[in-house]
């Protein structure tokens, strides 16, 4: 995975039901599915890698797109700076730290570090 600063890295969807999605995307356009546990499932062969976390709720917007920068704080107090909102702060997960952010049109995106 290239981890380039600044760069969309990933990109992740909300889904009810993961088995569905994987053989959906499966047959379909033949990705190739990793699971992480009962409510996380990564994929890849798709031209970028990303994930689909089950959800409960209704999907409103399905799509959280993941950037990359290898210092969080860094890139957290310049989005803040720029009046973006911090929706979710600093959090760990199997393989680095994220958090999530609104920018000032109200899209949510995150950014991860593998540092």
């Amino acid at each position: 995975m290239n981890t380039s600063n600044n760069h969309i890295n990933y990109v992740e969807f909300k889904a009810k039901n993961l088995e569905d999605i994987k053989r959906f995307y499966s047959s379909c356009f033949n990705w190739v599915f990793t699971d992480y546990g009962p409510t996380y499932i990564a994929f890849a062969e798709s031209g970028i890698e990303g994930g689909f976390e089950k959800t409960e709720n209704p999907i409103v917007n399905g799509v959280l797109i993941v950037l990359y920068h290898e210092n969080l704080d860094t890139i957290k107090n310049k989005i803040i700076a720029a009046n973006g909102i911090i929706s979710i702060d600093i959090f760990s997960f199997p393989g680095g730290r994220r958090f999530q952010f609104l920018d000032p049109s109200g899209n949510e995106l995150a950014v991860w570090s593998n540092k």
